[in-house]
């Protein structure tokens, strides 16, 4: 019997999430850009794996500097993506299907061209002259302090007509919001509670921990390197990961914010929120802080299962960590999203692994506590696809090529139909190549195949739901080799067992004497050999078992 996720207005306790990336996901109207029309058409694909809601990235009016994180109009739809009709009939067939709808609030900072920075950067003494952190250079005429953008250079922007600098974590024209104006706070909330009144189930807030930065300005320290770390907030190339970033955000005065948040979505009931925290080594302390207490967020994200390593022993510290410090709060895990790597290019060691490692990290998805999200496209065992720098649209890989080659090789379009063309995904030229070894994964390809990644994904979302010690129940990590990891999961009467090889080489396991394997539960694509407590595990082996 299946069991559903969180009830009533916890559903998202344990609920399996899936990210669309409507430019990328299906284009009704031959632009080559996806569209809320092709969301529409294609509900019934997700619906179909068995997930319990969807969360879209921006369709809001935006200049696409940064592909619609860089807003101008908070409560209507960018033109290239359709209009608010066409959100609210993609709003009620996802709710015809039963998935819950999760939109991306960016809030963090605006576009250059929202009409409040417009406002804004014409005086110093306008309605909205505060509305943005505004600030003097210093007397040699350079920036305030020493703070960096993400995307390079320093986060501070010189503007003639004011004669002062403006603070933009990201690109020059993504200007930040000065949370400490109690004006600025009140128009967001309007703007949440607007797509709330048209009935969306939840948020993804982007950059939750950027809200406010340090009143005073005072210049980061440099980051004492940490080996441990599970969480980075910059790839190497890029030395915004060589400050500890203290005073530019993840601020104390956060905390009363998302609470007043909070409130305003409990007014509606049975809404949700989950956060992006990039916060480097202080990543769990901050989701701890943010969901603690059952008044702020309902859940967070990290970057720590986002990177290259995929071991058993990074696997448990990351799990064990957040078990250890976030003890009144939920996560949500996931491997892939729009801004890294697909994971199975960073997983697998060739090639000849990625199908096998496709279905092992779901199936290692699908059995953690917490909720999971799956990103558009790893259903089909997608890998990154390989771009010129010619082909690049990502102004971060733009900036920092070739050390670093930006977000464009997982935001490529959706592939449906293998001998269509752009496989079905645009009847024009797409707005990112479309490669051949996606082609061959496509939709249609797996649809209906007994041992396809497709199935595969189908069959461990059943299994998930089929079991309520996956969705909540307690999780304990048992000891074993450095290759190998083992874990119950255990909720009322049943205790289940997992067992995991996280390398491409057979592996061993002689279980405990005093585990009793009472059932042994075949995980889908996965049989070992079991017998006398012993296990047989092949490379990328999963094992069940219910114990007695």
């Amino acid at each position: 019997m299946a069991i559903e996720s969180g009830s009533g207005d916890d559903w998202w306790r344990g609920a399996v999430v899936y990210q669309v990336y409507p430019r990328s996901f299906q284009d009704t109207d031959g632009d080559g850009i996806g569209d809320l029309r092709g969301v529409t058409r294609r509900l019934s694909h997700i619906a179909s794996l068995g997930v319990d809601a969807i969360w879209l990235s921006p369709f809001f009016k935006s200049p696409q500097a940064d592909m619609g994180y860089d807003v101008s109009d908070y409560c209507d739809v960018d033109p290239m993506f359709g209009t608010l009709a066409d959100f609210d009939a993609m709003m009620a067939e996802a709710h015809r299907l039963g998935l819950k709808v999760i939109i991306d609030q960016v809030i963090s900072h605006t576009s250059d061209r929202h009409p409040w920075f417009v406002e804004s950067r014409s005086s110093r003494t306008n309605a909205k002259a505060d509305w943005f952190v505004w600030a003097d250079p210093k007397p040699d005429g350079t920036a305030p302090n020493n703070w960096l953008s993400i995307f390079g250079g320093p986060a501070w922007e010189w503007d003639g007509v004011r004669k002062q600098y403006y603070m933009h974590n990201f690109l020059s024209s993504q200007p930040d919001l000065n949370f400490h104006e109690p004006e600025v706070q009140e128009a967001l909330l309007a703007t949440v509670r607007f797509w709330l009144d048209r009935g969306v189930d939840g948020f993804r807030l982007d950059t939750v921990n950027y809200y406010f930065n340090d009143r005073h300005l005072r210049d980061n320290p440099p980051l004492i390197p940490d080996p441990d770390a599970t969480s980075h907030d910059a790839p190497e190339a890029n030395p915004y990961g060589m400050q500890d970033h203290h005073y530019d955000k993840t601020q104390p005065e956060n905390v009363a914010f998302l609470q007043r948040l909070r409130g305003l979505l409990d007014e509606y009931g049975g809404r949700a929120t989950v956060g992006e925290v990039g916060d480097g080594a202080r990543s769990l302390k901050t989701v701890a802080a943010y969901t603690s207490g059952g008044d702020k967020l309902h859940m967070c994200y990290t970057f720590d299962l986002l990177g290259p390593e995929f071991s058993a022993r990074h696997i448990r510290r990351c799990v064990e960590n957040f078990q250890a410090i976030v003890t009144d709060g939920w996560v949500c895990w996931a491997f892939s999203n729009h801004d890294v790597m697909r994971h199975v290019s960073r997983f697998a060691l060739n090639e000849a692994d990625r199908e096998r490692v496709a279905k092992l990290a779901v199936s290692l998805l699908a059995s953690l506590r917490g909720s999971i999200c799956l990103y558009q496209g790893e259903e089909l065992g997608l890998p990154e696809a390989e771009l010129t720098y010619e082909e690049l649209r990502d102004p971060y890989g733009i900036r920092f090529w070739p050390a670093f080659k930006g977000r464009d090789g997982c935001r490529t379009p959706m592939v449906w139909e293998r001998d269509e063309a752009n496989a079905g995904f645009s009847s024009g030229p797409p707005w990112l190549p479309v490669r051949d070894d996606h082609r061959i994964l496509a939709v249609d390809v797996q649809e209906g195949v007994a041992g396809s990644v497709l199935e595969h994904y189908r069959g461990t979302l059943a299994f998930r739901r089929g079991h309520a010690a996956l969705l909540d129940g307690d999780m304990a990590f048992l000891a074993t080799n450095q290759d190998v990891l083992a874990f119950t999961r255990k909720k009322g009467s049943e205790t289940l067992l997992f067992v995991f090889n996280l390398t491409g080489e057979p592996q061993a396991v002689q279980l405990a004497g005093d585990m009793v394997v009472a059932e042994v539960l075949p995980m889908p694509g996965f049989a070992p050999a079991f017998a006398d407590n012993a296990l047989a595990l092949a490379g990328y082996d999963v094992f069940c078992g219910r114990l007695g």
